[in-house]
């Protein structure tokens, strides 16, 4: 997912393949992106047929912020020496099972 207003050249990337993980344990989501300047990230997570909803936005500069239905067991930190702003979900839960997306906006203030 990439928003609209961003460059061309800036882009996210998650692997394709299905996460199996067991429940009550913890499992990363990976995303690497590529951007010249400042960016934003955000975690959505889409279940069935619902529209995506909104979980948590990172930035270089502050801790961002999290959806309060995401902030006990849902992490992420951007790294932008690596790129990448992996998603860490704890004491897993049948109702996790869902599609995630990361996607990136420019922060161009």
């Amino acid at each position: 997912m990439l928003f609209t207003g961003s460059r061309a050249e800036d882009s996210v990337t998650q692997p394709t393949e299905d996460v199996m993980a067991v429940e009550g344990q913890s499992t990363t989501l990976s995303c690497k992106f590529t951007a010249d300047l400042t960016p934003n990230l955000f975690w959505y997570k889409q279940q069935g047929n619902s529209n995506p909803v909104f979980m948590m936005r990172r930035d270089q500069y502050s801790s961002g912020e999290t959806d309060g239905e995401f902030e006990n067991r849902f992490h992420a930190h951007l790294n932008v020496t690596t790129k990448s702003v992996p998603l860490r979900i704890q004491r897993l839960q049948l109702s996790d099972s869902a599609v995630y997306y990361c996607a990136l906006n420019q922060n161009t203030e």
